[in-house]
């Protein structure tokens, strides 16, 4: 990692803190910028969890206004991130929209053409782009196969990068816990993508 990459990442905590203390005041400006900050990530996350659209739109706008309330009426001054409450809101949303609505269906990461949500990072280079689209193809079509917990994990360390504590509180898990599901979640992936070369 170059002294410039690291430098990004550190006023990236640096700005996400001081975001944060902001919101813990109830700071509807902050939330605001907030708002914007994860908008895209959570919907992506909602999104590989339901495979609808329409229904990632809508149960992602529930997410930021659960989370609102929650910050509105508890205290967060023992959370760590902002990032990882969100998630965690997120989280229980989408278990309480199947609990809801007893609809388990199987969830499809690629959709149909005019379902297919393609959601743009910018901080993403083309070369690292390229070398990601190689094998995405295959990697999507076996995730699909590995269980909900592990589809999870990967979602939320390598597509979401959150961190093993972040996880560990979204998910409700220790961290040496957290570790070893996503050591397993990667070796079940492994290999399925091993099977079919």
């Amino acid at each position: 990692m170059g002294l410039d990459k690291i430098t990004k990442v550190f006023e990236g905590k640096r700005q996400e803190k001081k975001l944060f203390s902001k919101v813990k005041k109830k700071d509807k400006e902050a939330f605001i910028e907030a708002y914007d900050l994860y908008i895209d990530q959570i919907f992506r996350f909602v999104y590989f969890k339901v495979g609808d659209k329409d229904e990632a739109n809508d149960l992602t706008s529930a997410v930021f206004l659960k989370t609102w309330n929650y910050i509105q009426e508890n205290s967060v001054e023992n959370t760590k991130t902002l990032r990882a409450l969100i998630y965690k809101i997120a989280r229980t949303t989408i278990i309480d929209h199947y609990r809801k609505n007893s609809n388990f269906h199987k969830i499809s990461i690629d959709g149909e053409d005019e379902d297919k949500v393609d959601i743009e990072d910018e901080n993403q280079n083309i070369a690292r782009q390229a070398e990601i689209n190689s094998d995405f193809g295959l990697l999507e079509e076996k995730m699909k196969d590995l269980k909900d917990e592990y589809r999870e994990v990967i979602i939320l360390r390598f597509i979401d990068e959150l961190s093993i504590k972040e996880i560990s509180s979204v998910i409700g898990k220790p961290k040496n816990s957290v570790r070893v599901l996503i050591h397993r979640s990667l070796k079940a992936l492994r290999e399925l993508t091993d099977d079919t070369k």
